[in-house]
């Protein structure tokens, strides 16, 4: 089970575990009011009980008025233990690149079990063909003049874009495509054309590390609006952050958010636009296209005001070491087309033309159906090994919760508020296991008790089984004197 049932007696009904499992998840607020709770066969699945447990479960709760059935929906959460109050934190200056260097300056190692990296995997096929297209591009340029590939970049690698975006169900020319060096480059322009220093810019939190430091070396003051872990941004945190500070820019990661994988769904989408009407909008989609079903549509494809810039990239689906990235910068396009030209007067010949041919041969496509399987097979195995050796600790249970999301290869690792990440993070990498800690992704610290996981390499072999019962391991005798301080 996601959280330690194992060790309740035996007598007691498994349904009455599902109940007070779903209530400890209500009450820690990762389902508040109106939330849609996880399907009869996800939440079977998720704590490896049967379909009539959770559905007697449901039924209970139902009965309680705790939760309600809508037709074709599913169930829903009517009254929440929990939620966040409405105070915000005042603007201010992003403070990570110490703590964000010390833990990126680590050198990878084939023998350090890496749940810690937002890195796909490359052991696939199509990553073999894309390198072999690389290799002939290279000796083919041998044969040409150098020059300067010029924004908005190769053509034809900008007509294949186009393709991939309609996959998105984004419509866009060639022309309305600039090429980046990742999408970190065009989040990077955006922001440096829309912001002064000084400027406040609102952000989801918990937020990407790499967006922070962006706005750390900006000189930028950010807004974190608390975020739920499966349906993305607060909006009415967002809507009393607006109410009060001046914003001169929103920089949001709506689907699969990193870390945590939360959805906005489409109605939150169309709200979020209407609360923002005015604000320029920075859209960060790298883990779009890694969805294990069908995804709400692009924030950029529901705006109707054009205020909607969108950056996306390869780097989550092929391979971050591409550098291929793209946006969609909408009325903003000139301003930031010419930024990119005075930035590096050029981008990687080489890497587009090669990466242009992959496309054209129909792999990428295959490559997306394939990786998007593998990926959630792997959650799946990785959740329950994770999930059974913390279970198999008395006192971890109601100690934590895993939130897996429906798309990417990241999982949100919760612990008590008591828990010190960072000193997990320190004692799993001598141990060989590379995590990240929650206090990489706020500037608040109000995150130290949560891990960020990947199972994007996640093997079913003894170094990777051994590797997560360590883990475990770590955690649960880093949690047991916290509980026993606090009874």
């Amino acid at each position: 089970m996601t959280q330690a049932q194992h060790d309740q007696p035996s007598t007691e009904a498994k349904y009455r575990q599902v109940i007070r499992e779903l209530a400890l998840r209500m009450e820690r607020g990762v389902y508040q009011a109106g939330d849609k709770l996880p399907s009869i066969r996800q939440l079977s699945e998720q704590l490896t009980v049967s379909k009539n447990t959770v559905i007697r479960a449901y039924q209970e709760l139902e009965a309680a008025q705790k939760i309600e059935a809508h037709p074709r929906s599913g169930y829903r959460v009517i009254t929440a233990g929990r939620s966040a109050p409405l105070t915000m934190q005042a603007p201010g200056f992003v403070d990570l690149l110490t703590l964000s260097r010390t833990i990126l300056q680590q050198s990878p190692s084939s023998s350090l079990l890496p749940t810690g990296s937002a890195h796909p995997n490359t052991q696939f096929p199509a990553i073999t063909s894309l390198y072999a297209e690389i290799g002939r591009h290279s000796r083919y340029q041998t044969h040409l003049p150098s020059h300067y590939l010029l924004p908005p970049g190769d053509e034809q690698l900008r007509k294949q874009l186009v393709t991939v975006n309609q996959w998105l169900d984004i419509s866009t020319s060639p022309d309305d495509i600039l090429i980046t060096h990742g999408a970190q480059q065009g989040i990077s322009m955006a922001l440096q054309v829309l912001t002064q220093p000084g400027d406040t810019v609102i952000v989801d939190s918990p937020c990407y590390f790499g967006n922070l430091l962006l706005l750390e070396s900006l000189g930028l003051k950010v807004v974190e609006i608390p975020s739920h872990p499966q349906s993305g941004m607060d909006l009415t945190h967002l809507s009393l952050a607006l109410a009060q500070w001046p914003v001169a820019a929103i920089l949001i990661n709506p689907s699969f958010n990193n870390p945590t994988g939360a959805v906005m769904p489409r109605g939150e989408r169309e709200r979020f636009l209407s609360i923002t009407a005015g604000i320029p909008v920075i859209e960060d989609d790298v883990f779009g296209d890694l969805g294990y079903g069908k995804r709400p549509p692009a924030l950029y494809s529901l705006d109707t005001d054009n205020r909607v810039i969108y950056c996306n990239s390869l780097s989550k689906t092929l391979d971050s070491r591409l550098r291929i990235g793209w946006m969609l910068a909408g009325q903003y396009q000139p301003l930031i087309e010419k930024r990119l030209l005075a930035d590096n007067m050029g981008s990687l010949n080489l890497m587009q033309s090669a990466v242009a041919e992959f496309l054209k041969t129909g792999k990428y496509r295959t490559h997306l159906n394939k990786v998007r399987r593998y990926y959630q097979r792997n959650q799946r195995a990785f959740s329950q090994r994770l999930c059974s050796a913390l279970d198999s600790y008395p006192w971890m249970a109601g100690q934590y919760h895993l939130h897996l999301p429906d798309g990417s290869f990241l999982c949100w690792l919760t612990l008590p508020e008591q828990a010190d990440s960072y000193q997990l993070y320190q004692q799993a990498l001598a141990a060989g296991i590379s995590l990240l800690p929650g206090n990489m992704f706020c500037t608040q610290d109000q995150y130290r008790h949560c891990l960020r996981l990947s199972y994007a390499a996640f093997e079913d072999n003894s170094h990777w089984n051994s590797g997560v019962k360590k883990l475990a391991q770590l955690i649960a005798e880093h949690i047991r004197p916290l509980i026993d301080n606090t009874e």
